[in-house]
């Protein structure tokens, strides 16, 4: 049982940052983002491809693709998804599922359906505690301080720089906001980039823990989503406790129903949540 906590925890916090550029979209631009899932894959693929161009890790590649999709993020939002904005709330939906499907199509043409993974030298390394009593997984004790690190390094970023303070006070009042000189439209452009940024970073930590596909993305959509209703809509803090809560109920699951119950009990949390707390725990 200890095992399975200590896993969760780690896996929580890698199902954080895969949920963190979901809650930022739907609390600046109060839009659900239903390409997130394929900017992720999009990402653990980018990765794929610049750590075999490279010969280089898949951790290191995050200098090289972090930048493209801040920029790929930037420009889907300025060119498709600030065009519709205003209209109602179903045509930015119908861009994001559009482009969703758009984004795995032609990966599905450029890498087919067969099964991607990133590989690390650590991939088997192991910390033995008490003897072999509990055992920690190297891969998944980095990808929980890089995925910790990124939400860390986004909530100062957003308190404490100038665009952060810009990208808050659109989220609160864009009107008010714009009436300050804030250039909303603009705002909305960084604000996609940088989710898209995070979601490139969640595709590489996830790729070097498991398998990806094409159509990898909407699976991990549905963890986004689970992520975010849990944790409250565009709380930073609230992303981390909620992916925590997530890994948890998905790793003991998986210890007290087998691997194959593994997600319905974490969609069992959910559904616990949305009926005691539908904002989520820390929703503002």
């Amino acid at each position: 049982m200890a095992q399975a906590v200590v896993q969760g925890i780690m896996l929580g916090g890698v199902f954080a940052v895969v949920g963190i550029g979901m809650s930022m979209i739907f609390g600046i631009v109060k839009l659900a983002n239903l390409a997130h899932g394929e900017f992720f894959i999009l990402g653990s693929y980018l990765s794929a491809v610049f750590a075999k161009m490279l010969g280089i890790p898949p951790l290191m590649t995050l200098i090289i693709i972090v930048p493209i999709m801040f920029f790929v993020g930037y420009f889907v939002q300025a060119g498709l998804v600030n065009r519709v904005i205003g209209r109602g709330d179903e045509p930015p939906l119908l861009v994001t599922f559009g482009l969703s499907f758009i984004i795995a199509n032609v990966l599905l043409l450029l890498f087919s359906a067969n099964p991607t993974s990133l590989k690390t030298t650590y991939q088997l390394s192991i910390i033995n505690i008490g003897d072999g009593s509990l055992i920690i997984s190297i891969l998944y004790l980095i990808n929980f301080c890089v995925s910790v690190a990124v939400i860390a390094f986004l909530g100062l970023f957003l308190k404490f720089t100038f665009v952060g303070k810009s990208i808050r006070a659109v989220s609160d009042d864009n009107a008010a906001a714009s009436l300050m000189g804030v250039s909303v439209n603009h705002t909305y452009n960084v604000a996609m980039g940088i989710a898209c940024a995070t979601a490139a970073i969640a595709g590489v930590v996830i790729g070097t823990t498991f398998t990806f596909y094409p159509y990898t993305g909407s699976e991990y959509l549905l963890v986004a989503f689970g992520v975010v209703v849990l944790g409250g809509m565009g709380s930073i803090p609230g992303t981390l406790v909620g992916g925590l809560v997530f890994g948890l109920a998905r790793t003991m699951g998986s210890e007290i129903l087998g691997t194959n119950y593994q997600m319905m009990i974490g969609y069992i949390v959910l559904l616990v949540m949305l009926i005691i707390r539908p904002q989520g725990l820390f929703s503002r």
